[in-house]
């Protein structure tokens, strides 16, 4: 039996036909004809108003029955599909005792339909509209067939809160700039980033109905012509779950906002910031050299004066040159790593590459330690499996790289053996190690070992390890950093380089 209910008087009746085993389903949109229909026959009345003169009409109720298979098959076809699209009765008698209404979902295919919905649903607007826009040329297509000019006349007449959710245009429309201000507290405009996969505009009013307008062709100028199916709902759950995802994205562009915003003065901030670092570091590199070479002259005059005078008080007067020489050299070094690190964040950093011998001079960097080390515990030794590797690079900076790794093994390593490897990777790249035998890492700042400021040594100040690092991929390699394996104690600090050159 198929049959359309409301009314509680008749759910009474449903229950006794179905204690009686009949089948019965819920349909909203029922024919305009009672009938029924077996594999033989089909039988219907039709109710009709009589015709006449009178006060009061009355309806006249006609019988028609037939056993023409056209007209057998073709209202067995109708019930069938009547029948699919029902709900079983006893779902639909539960919902009506729990006073849930019945959601009404239709889709249209017709897109001249759905725009005539469209506008009357905006038109009738009691409380807010909510819009998403998938692209420019669908918020261009709501200005051109009128959806703009019923916004403002709802937020003015009826106090209804409209919300655009739509791509930020390259040059901010007239309209949306006329949107936004024409009515501050009532139309609100914000923009998301366009998604490619997107291709809907979704429509919600007063949180009780959605229309959900799938686009066909983005290209076309008006609605009818761009909108595909469009599906109009007023299930509860349904319009909720739209209006929640519209509430996020709301949320989110607001924080995009604010967080844009705060990177924007950041930036200012920080480039105001590097700006005065970089201008400090060169005032600071100006008297450094004359404190140095004057200090270099006045040591090489005590020391010839000194036949002549108290070796006690020329002793002293050395080693206070001693300690002014020390700290100007490192000064100087601390401005020439702010000085590098500026031009490694402002991009501006330049190689001069050349073709050069790196075992060689890597050879001359460890002869420069040992001669400043020959007095300490510590060893430096270098092996090299490849006689030459000729490589074209920066060797200015790359001689500043294994002078960098070189300084801090020596002073986490109070005494053993560093060992400096060089290994050609059939001819494809270098491999350049340094392994201590100090303290190692802790493994505290490993993660962020290569980074500015990070630091263990009261000597320095964190920034040779982020310069080195930055060298060697300015140069298309990598560096990394490891403690020494199976309990052997120190560090092995290794960088690559691609052979762009070979001889």
């Amino acid at each position: 039996m198929d049959h359309h209910y409301r009314r509680e008087d008749n759910i009474d009746l449903i229950k006794i036909f179905l204690n009686a085993g009949a089948q019965i389903r819920h349909v909203k949109n029922l024919p305009a004809m009672n009938f029924a229909v077996d594999n033989k026959y089909f039988h219907a009345t039709i109710d009709k108003m009589k015709s006449g003169k009178m006060v009061n009409g009355k309806m006249v109720q006609s019988l028609l029955t037939s056993n023409e298979p056209a007209y057998v098959n073709h209202f067995n076809f109708i019930f069938e599909g009547l029948w699919k699209s029902g709900i079983d009765a006893l779902e639909r008698i539960r919902d009506i005792e729990e006073g849930v209404t019945l959601a009404d979902i239709e889709v249209l295919k017709n897109s001249t339909e759905a725009q005539s919905l469209y506008l009357n649903r905006v038109k009738n607007a009691t409380t807010e509209i909510l819009l998403i826009l998938p692209s420019i040329n669908a918020f261009l297509r709501q200005e051109k067939m009128g959806a703009f000019q019923l916004f403002k006349e709802g937020a003015k007449e009826r106090n209804v809160k409209v919300r655009i959710l739509m791509p930020e245009p390259n040059i901010e429309a007239q309209t949306v700039q006329h949107l936004k201000h024409h009515s501050p507290n009532y139309i609100g405009v914000r923009f998301i980033q366009q998604v490619s996969d997107t291709k809907a505009t979704i429509l919600l009013v007063d949180r009780k109905i959605s229309l959900v307008m799938e686009i066909r062709d983005d290209s076309k100028t008006t609605f009818v012509e761009a909108i595909g199916l469009s599906t109009y709902s007023n299930s509860k759950a349904g319009v909720l779950s739209y209006v929640s995802i519209f509430e996020n994205l709301w949320i989110q562009t607001e924080l995009y906002e604010d967080i844009k915003k705060t990177h924007e003065k950041l930036n200012v901030h920080d480039k105001m910031q590097r700006e005065f670092i970089n201008i400090a570091a060169h005032e600071l590199r100006t008297p450094i050299q004359p404190i140095l070479t004057f200090s270099e002259v006045l040591y090489s005059k005590i020391q010839k004066d000194c036949k002549g005078r108290s070796g006690v008080k020329a002793k002293a007067e050395l080693v206070l040159l001693d300690i002014i020489t020390r700290n100007a050299k490192r000064l100087r070094q601390l401005t020439s790593d702010v000085l590098d690190v500026t031009k490694i964040e402002t991009q501006i950093m330049q190689l001069s590459k050349e073709q050069f011998n790196l075992n060689r001079m890597i050879i001359d960097v460890i002869k420069d330690y040992r001669n400043l080390y020959e007095k300490s515990d510590v060893k430096l030794i270098y092996e090299n499996k490849d006689k030459d590797v000729v490589i074209e690079a920066d060797k200015a900076r790359l001689t500043q790289v294994i002078s960098n790794l070189l300084s801090n093994s020596v002073k986490f390593t109070s005494e053993g053996t560093i060992s400096t490897t060089v290994e050609n990777k059939q001819n494809q790249e270098v491999i350049v190690s340094i392994k201590d035998a100090g303290t190692g890492i802790d493994p505290e700042i490993l993660p962020r070992l290569f980074t500015k400021f990070v630091t263990k040594s009261t000597s320095g100040v964190g920034l040779g390890l982020f310069i080195s690092k930055s060298i060697i991929e300015a140069h298309g390699g990598k560096m990394w950093a490891e403690n020494n394996a199976n309990d052997e104690k120190g560090a092995k600090f290794t960088f690559s380089l691609p052979l762009t050159y070979r001889d």
